[in-house]
């Protein structure tokens, strides 16, 4: 089962002692992130229980939180994420050839991740950076005004990290 360990017990706790008691539940959105975080990137119905048990609600509350957001994974995800923007000024400007050059260079579709876990494919809508479309989330990271040889250089960058740290 799910648990935070002992360093995380007092993140959560810290999370929650921003709200007033009895407004436990206010603490979601960052406590879904540190979950998240804790256990392989993605939110399993296990550990979004957990947190509805931490939290003192109903594991509906949890869910409709959780598949509301983009920011959240339900499934698990490859080590780098590309969370390319499809909204009006990144379509306007080519996301949609993005998405589907990155489609046919790592052989997967939105939402899905490579055989090999390294990457995963995620449209998302906007990440407020319309001035740089088309652009992507990767990480903590934004990359913009993308271009196929921008995406051919992200990829490398990502496989060459992966090897180093390995």
């Amino acid at each position: 089962m799910a648990k935070f360990n002992d360093t995380q017990l007092t993140e959560f706790n810290r999370l929650v002692s921003h709200y007033p008691e009895g407004k436990q539940k206010s603490a979601l959105l960052p406590v879904l992130h540190l979950a998240q975080d804790t256990f392989g990137g993605w939110l399993s119905t296990e550990t979004m229980d957990y947190v509805a048990e931490l939290l003192h609600i109903a594991p509906i509350e949890v869910y409709e939180v959780a598949t509301f957001y983009s920011m959240y994974n339900l499934k698990p995800v490859g080590k780098y994420m590309f969370e390319v923007c499809q909204t009006g000024p990144c379509m306007l400007n080519g996301c949609d050839n993005i998405i589907a050059y990155i489609t046919d260079k790592l052989g997967i579709k939105a939402g899905e991740t490579t055989p090999d876990g390294m990457f995963t494919l995620k449209t998302v809508e906007c990440l407020g950076a319309c001035g740089y479309a088309p652009m992507m989330q990767l990480g903590k990271t934004y990359r913009e005004h993308l271009t196929k040889e921008k995406v051919d250089s992200i990829i490398d960058e990502c496989r060459k990290n992966a090897a180093a740290n390995n």
